[in-house]
């Protein structure tokens, strides 16, 4: 039995992971302010879990014992976080599209998010060492 396991662990692990990839994201798209022709990117993770945890999302997974199995459902419980590339829209006459106090603010955003994150799991960790040791 592994002591940290559950879906409560497992979304905050997600969560944290997803934080960290938008971290790199958001960076990116930062060092590319004046790059011409790019076109910034974002993670998705909050709204997909939220989809999953109201039910708007199949719950029925199928069993692949090989690679080349096709992938009936999602693949685990908690949704994986994923980028996606804004090819739409143009803000500059470079035809970038990365607006820079924007993506400061997202990642000052980000950061909170990350920082309650961590709390969040510190506490569920603390929570278990102490019903352990009582």
């Amino acid at each position: 039995m592994q002591i940290m396991s559950g879906a409560g662990f497992n979304r905050l692990e997600t969560a944290i992971e997803a934080a960290n990839m938008r971290q790199s994201v958001l960076v990116n798209n930062i060092a590319n302010n004046d790059t011409p022709y790019f076109k910034r990117s974002s993670v998705s993770f909050e709204s997909l879990l939220q989809n999953e945890m109201n039910g708007e999302m199949p719950t029925l997974r199928g069993t692949t014992t090989d690679p080349r199995h096709f992938v009936i459902g999602p693949s685990n419980s908690t949704p994986d976080p994923t980028v996606t590339t804004d090819q739409t829209t143009a803000m500059n006459n470079n035809q970038n599209n990365v607006d820079i106090d924007r993506e400061m603010s997202l990642l000052a955003e980000n950061q909170l998010r990350y920082n309650a994150y961590i709390e969040q799991l510190n506490y569920q960790i603390k929570m278990k060492q102490t019903a352990i040791s009582k």
